[in-house]
């Protein structure tokens, strides 16, 4: 019996031992294999070097249904991720392009200096990062976007954010302003016309806590359903509340009374679509109805992919979780979406819902096909930082 116990001790004590010495297994998000930098930066160049071939010209309107100026906000989102380019790729051509789209529009926001419409405003972004990067030795640079600022402060009107998308084309602006100026005031507002959209327009506000997801606008709010009786929840303009948290906790300071509440819509926001994403690495044009116009779609897939790469970059979610979404995600994007000579596929045009722009297609070219760059290069510059 003495013999028998020793035995078990010593074994015991070898399992012990080989247990302690093991190596540990690899968590999930240790076996995903990130995407090469080198690819990352190919593929953007690729793609945004087929759109400046494309329009030499940055000050050349923009021909479709009407004639555009374009400083509009489709080439305003391109600019963004033009900037995201450059801050991980700095070639002086992209400086360079960036400037003469500024100097053609004279600094200032499309339709004048005093619109309340967030798409005309969003051109400001791009002239608030071209301030900082030459060391905010240009104070014309930022003139009208700052004058347009404080006249939306000077008025207790704070419902202009009626539609989603609009958070991401204004709230970048006010923080950029008020990161830049030190001044409260930019914060403050940004979030008194935050919270109508999500908590009034509509009548309960766009954003429903239940699902964790925003409607468009009040024509999406129930009874309003997609096909299948669900709620509808479109792609992009979910993509563009992610975009504008993203860049709103960038420029908040953690001292700010609501940005816990920022960070907290966010983390809802990407655990809604966990889920939901397309085993094929894509999201649908309708997160929560699959079969209506179901398919790829490049645009609302990117956003997604740069919140979720910038929340990893940043520790603010879970790379366990998250990582092995963006990197499907970003790999589709790469091998379905990205042409060889830098077109883009399966990107849905302009519009508002499900079935905006359809049917899409690889070889589809959308009304505007600038926006759908600038979501690229926004994603491309957060995937290409994840360690």
């Amino acid at each position: 019996m003495k013999k028998v116990l020793m035995r078990g001790a010593f074994f015991a004590l070898i399992f012990g031992i080989l247990s302690s010495c093991s190596v540990q297994k690899p968590t999930a998000a240790e076996k995903v294999n990130l995407p090469d930098k080198k690819e990352i930066l190919e593929v953007s160049r690729r793609a945004n070097q087929y759109f400046m071939n494309k329009w030499p010209d940055a000050g050349k309107e923009v021909v479709g249904k009407k004639v555009w100026p374009s400083n509009l906000w489709t080439r305003a989102v391109y600019y963004e991720g033009l900037m995201a380019l450059y801050k991980i790729d700095p070639k002086k051509e992209y400086y360079d392009y960036a400037i003469d789209w500024s100097q053609k529009h004279n600094w200032d926001m499309m339709r004048g200096t005093y619109t309340r419409n967030a798409d005309n405003q969003a051109c400001g972004q791009t002239y608030l990062d071209l301030y900082e990067i030459d060391g905010k030795k240009n104070p014309e640079r930022i003139k009208f976007v700052k004058a347009s600022m404080d006249s939306m402060i000077a008025s207790k009107k704070s419902d202009d954010w009626w539609w989603i998308d609009a958070l991401q084309m204004g709230m970048p602006i006010f923080t950029k302003l008020g990161r830049i100026t030190g001044e409260q005031k930019y914060f403050d507002k940004n979030y008194e016309m935050y919270a109508f959209t999500k908590y009034k327009h509509g009548g309960n506000g766009l954003y429903n806590p239940k699902d964790k997801l925003w409607w468009r606008d009040k024509s999406f709010v129930p009874p309003y359903t997609e096909p299948n009786g669900e709620d509808c929840y479109w792609s992009r303009g979910n993509g563009w509340v992610v975009a504008a948290l993203v860049r709103t906790l960038e420029d908040t300071p953690e001292s700010d009374p609501h940005y816990q509440e920022y960070l907290q819509d966010y983390k809802d926001l990407l655990s809604a679509l966990l889920p939901i994403q397309r085993e094929d690495g894509f999201w649908n044009v309708s997160l929560h109805d699959p079969a209506n116009f179901g398919g790829k779609e490049m645009t609302g897939t990117a956003l997604f992919v740069y919140g979720m790469a910038y929340g990893i970059n940043k520790g603010l979610i879970d790379k366990k979780t998250y990582l092995p979404v963006v990197v499907k995600a970003w790999n589709a994007i790469v091998k379905d979406s990205v042409q060889p000579n830098g077109f883009l596929g399966w990107v849905q045009g302009t519009g508002k819902e499900p079935k905006d722009g359809q049917p899409l297609a690889i070889d589809k070219q959308p009304d505007f096909e600038d926006y759908g760059l600038g979501c690229l290069l926004l994603a491309a510059s957060e995937v290409y930082k994840i360690k």
